[in-house]
């Protein structure tokens, strides 16, 4: 495991390689959602092939990064994700982006080809949301802080049955440490995003992957996501929500693997 911190622009952007460590290996860059940090991906870490070089790292204003001041947009973001990547030298990377990350992911495909090779979009849109939704929430969460919205949210993350088991209450302890700034600075930049048109000009291998019970992203719009992308290919997580690599860990890696044996990447 080696740990880093990279500057772009004006944030501080906590990363960590894990698996091997050699730049040569093959990539697999991770990027999260919002209210969580990089060990959203702790489940199926050790799920993963051998012989992969596991990327992750925390949004600003999320997890170990810095949190600049607020608002924040989608094209700092994307540029956060191509200054790691440029700082542990990846290239020819599958990227794989959950929610927000997902939007990351089709800016950074978008903008350095020679970065993305492939895409995992994961519980994600070309569009999440409508700004009305995003500005009452930013709203709510500068005058009262995370605790006020945290349940209403992740009702939409999981389902019944994971809420009532031992694991939950890490995740919610996670969300409602998430910095307010930072929360809401990452709120305005999914509002502020459309990339229907973007998104439909890509032509890289692409797995789309959504969970039943997601109620921030549900599957028919993951769908539309990445129909917009000739060749991809859409699979679809039972009795999971918006987080099914915390639900439905061996699954989700289970679909990650096949896609990486399908174009090459282990």
């Amino acid at each position: 495991m080696k740990e880093l911190t990279v500057q772009s622009s004006d944030a501080e952007i906590y990363a960590r390689i894990d698996g091997n460590t050699d730049p040569k290996a093959p990539t697999v860059v991770f990027a999260n959602s919002l209210g969580t940090d990089h060990t959203l991906w702790d489940p199926i870490l050790p799920l993963m092939p051998e012989g992969l070089r596991l990327v992750r790292f925390d949004k600003r204003g999320h997890g170990r990064s810095s949190v600049p001041t607020p608002p924040y947009s989608m094209g700092a973001l994307v540029s956060d994700a191509e200054a790691v990547c440029d700082a542990v030298e990846a290239r020819d990377a599958v990227f794989v982006g959950l929610s927000v990350g997902g939007l990351i992911a089709q800016g950074l495909a978008v903008k350095r080809m020679d970065i993305v090779r492939a895409m995992v979009l994961s519980n994600t849109a070309a569009k999440i949301g409508h700004k009305q939704f995003w500005d009452d929430r930013i709203g709510m969460v500068q005058k009262a802080g995370m605790e006020p919205v945290a349940d209403g949210i992740l009702e939409r993350w999981f389902g019944k049955d994971f809420r009532a088991g031992p694991s939950f209450g890490m995740w919610r302890d996670l969300l409602i440490s998430t910095p307010p700034e930072g929360y809401v600075g990452v709120c305005a930049a999914i509002a502020g995003s459309d990339f229907f048109t973007t998104t439909a000009s890509l032509r890289l291998p692409t797995l789309g992957i959504a969970g039943t019970e997601d109620g921030s992203t549900p599957p028919d719009l993951v769908r539309e996501t990445v129909d917009l992308i000739p060749g991809s290919r859409f699979e679809l997580i039972r009795r999971a929500g918006h987080l099914p690599c915390v639900e439905a860990p061996e699954t989700y890696a289970g679909l990650l693997t096949g896609f990486f044996k399908e174009i090459g990447h282990v």
